[in-house]
């Protein structure tokens, strides 16, 4: 259901169920004015304050059981200068952004440091704001166990079947109902509320990955309480896949990454980490390695899980992929394989804090994929495009469409993924690497072509993920800035070149 501008006025006692901008509904009480103080065991800034919001559970129930939400802000430098608020949306989905205005404030230009105050926030059932935890064992806490990565054979396996039911079983009997009010409409709903608690008429957004999708759906559901929008590494916003088509998208941006890996693994750069003398060598020596380790893994005392096998180099080489600072470790476990080199040691197993953020972060992943969307329950869909997509796409052996828990889920999504369109003010900025591993060009691209003229795109001759601040392109940058600072943007799309 739509409702325009004109048709706005009609609907004041609409809840924000719908995502309007309408006035509270009835027995919803007005947000709480954040009481900053310092933030519960410091902060990486120390200017960081925090603060804590109640928020319902259940925005169709605003006078129903509620939530904390915990929020943080860097005040703006240069308060005669002051244009609002810059939002900061983590990724993940599952990451913290709490410390996200500590980590921003080294990064942004003192222009648009004076002009915002920066806002950060866990989402909901992260970190400070009502954590959950599907009470998962540590061995499903493996990033091997998160994606679905097929059996040596090809097929879906009935260990992969079993890990997602299993993860599912555990999610519904211990996630309780903040888990099961994880979607990325309520996330938005959620920024709102940020917004409302601050007193500011319009907010502007930097959103970063996942964050995309959730600045997406908040541009869209809110649009006249939007300032400037940037979005950075986007995600395909198809209002029928949604996270179906994130997930599946790891195989062509795997494919569209490697080259940069490959060329690295195979000059003199590399140093010690050199694989092989030319880029095709370094590709068949990842594909070898991987399924020599599918029929004999290598033992790895004290890592999770304790060997190593081909999933374990596929999964850390899609890791790898996303900075080129990550490539000594994918490279490291290929000289492994080849009996070239050891087994990086691992560190200490993690405490309990940090097992709780990973039962939290993991239970927030799984609960916004499969809240979201639905995904199909017939088993064998999956055992065949696994089939094909190996084919297509051998860096990532079928993983992308393989099952997950979504597919034995215990409940169907409350809601449909939001359809992004060009209502609303044109006043958003997307930034997109050209060779992103997860959020591929593109997806970027599908939607750029969403936002209409509502948005312009940079496209940058670049790899890894993140784009802004992130990969020293000066063109690209500068263009970012400039829209965050003054609200100018490229006339078109436009295009920045590698940099020198």
């Amino acid at each position: 259901m739509r409702i325009t501008r004109r048709g706005a006025a009609l609907a004041a006692t609409t809840t924000v169920l719908l995502g309007l901008t309408a006035p509270l509904a009835a027995g919803a009480s007005a947000p709480d004015r954040p009481a900053w103080g310092a933030c519960a065991g410091g902060a990486p800034d120390g200017r960081q304050q925090c603060a804590e919001l109640t928020v319902p559970i259940d925005y169709a129930q605003p006078a129903g059981p509620t939530l904390r939400l915990a929020v943080s802000r860097i005040p703006a430098a240069r308060p005669d200068q002051r244009r609002g608020v810059l939002v900061l949306i983590p990724g993940g989905p599952g990451g913290s952004g709490l410390n996200g205005p500590s980590s921003a404030a080294k990064r942004l230009p003192q222009s648009v440091l004076d002009r915002y105050d920066l806002i950060g926030f866990d989402p909901r059932g992260v970190g400070r704001s009502s954590p959950v935890s599907c009470g998962l064992d540590y061995a499903d806490l493996a990033p091997g166990k998160l994606l679905p990565w097929p059996a040596p054979d090809g097929h879906g396996g009935d260990a992969n079947l079993t890990t997602g039911r299993r993860i599912a079983d555990r999610c519904a009997a211990n996630g309780g109902p903040v888990l099961r009010s994880i979607t990325t409409r309520n996330e938005a709903r959620d920024i709102d509320r940020i917004r409302q608690s601050l007193g500011e008429r319009r907010i502007s957004t930097w959103g970063v990955s996942y964050g995309t999708y959730a600045g997406a759906a908040y541009a869209t559901m809110f649009p006249d309480r939007t300032d400037r929008i940037l979005l950075d590494s986007n995600d395909n916003p198809d209002p029928v896949l949604a996270e179906r088509s994130w997930l599946a998208a790891f195989a062509t941006g795997a494919e569209d990454r490697f080259p940069d890996f490959a060329a690295w693994a195979s000059s003199p750069e590399a140093g010690e980490f050199r694989i092989a003398d030319t880029p095709e060598q370094v590709r068949t020596a990842y594909l070898t390695a991987a399924q020599q380790l599918d029929a004999a893994p290598l033992p790895w005392p004290g890592h999770n899980p304790d060997v190593l096998d081909g999933n374990g180099v596929r999964g850390t080489l899609l890791n790898s992929l996303y900075a080129d600072a990550k490539f000594p470790a994918a490279a490291a476990l290929i000289q492994a394989a080849q009996g070239h080199r050891a087994l990086p040691e691992q560190g200490p197993a993690p405490d309990a804090a940090e097992l709780a953020q990973m039962q939290a972060s993991t239970a927030v992943t799984v609960a916004t994929l499969c809240n979201d969307v639905s995904w199909p329950r017939d088993l064998g869909s999956y055992a065949t495009a696994v089939a094909a997509d190996r084919v297509a796409h051998p860096l990532t052996a079928g993983m992308p469409v393989n099952a997950t828990a979504c597919a034995f889920w215990h409940w169907q999504p409350a809601e449909p993924p939001v359809r992004v369109t060009s209502d609303g003010p044109s006043n958003v900025l997307l930034v997109q690497n050209l060779r992103d591993p997860a959020t591929p060009y593109a997806g970027a691209l599908k939607l750029r072509a969403a936002f209409g003229d509502r948005a312009r795109m940079v496209a940058v001759d670049s790899g890894g993920h993140g784009a802004y601040l992130s990969h020293g392109n000066a063109c690209g940058d500068a263009l970012v800035s400039e829209f965050l600072a003054t609200g100018r943007r490229p006339a078109r799309d436009a295009f920045c070149p590698k940099a020198g």
